[in-house]
């Protein structure tokens, strides 16, 4: 199986500009002075990534109050992101990544195990984002499950 190159800490983040679930652009150069928790998920609306969302939306207060922001990245279009965002009464700021260039860069899309059998796909992934723009963690093949409340404690928030 092919590695597909990762981010570490220290490296500076790739910048992007995205479409959000509002039809909104979002560049992440745009958030320096903020930490930025970045997550890359599958497919909006399938259980394991509506899971994770809700996760994080129910974190969100004390994320933001913590100086983090939060974006979700998935291939699906603004337009099925803002069904999801509607449907899951999600909070978090999800964008649209159609093209998989975004994740590629971020060591996010590559070749992975699914059922025991390799397959070109999304790596379910976060990465969080100093201030300055650079990796401060870099976490790959995240269970959708409880994944939230290890990165607070890997972040050593409350």
């Amino acid at each position: 199986m092919a590695e597909t190159p990762r981010l570490s800490p220290g490296d500076t983040a790739p910048d992007f500009t995205l479409t959000d679930d509002a039809g909104e652009q979002v560049t992440l150069s745009d958030l320096r002075g903020r930490k930025v928790i970045v997550y890359f998920y599958p497919s909006a609306m399938t259980p394991g990534c509506t899971k994770q969302a809700c996760d994080f939306s129910d974190s969100l207060d004390s994320l933001q109050a913590q100086g983090y922001e939060v974006l979700g990245i998935s291939p699906d279009g603004p337009e099925k992101l803002a069904r999801f965002r509607e449907k899951e009464a999600l909070t978090i700021r999800l964008l649209s990544d159609p093209d998989r260039s975004v994740m590629t860069a971020w060591g996010a899309f590559g070749e992975k195990k699914l059922y025991g059998k390799v397959v070109q796909g999304v790596i379910r992934s976060t990465v969080v984002v100093g201030e300055d723009g650079a990796v401060e963690v870099a976490q790959y093949n995240v269970k959708a499950t409880g994944h939230v409340a290890k990165l607070r404690k890997d972040l050593a928030l409350a």
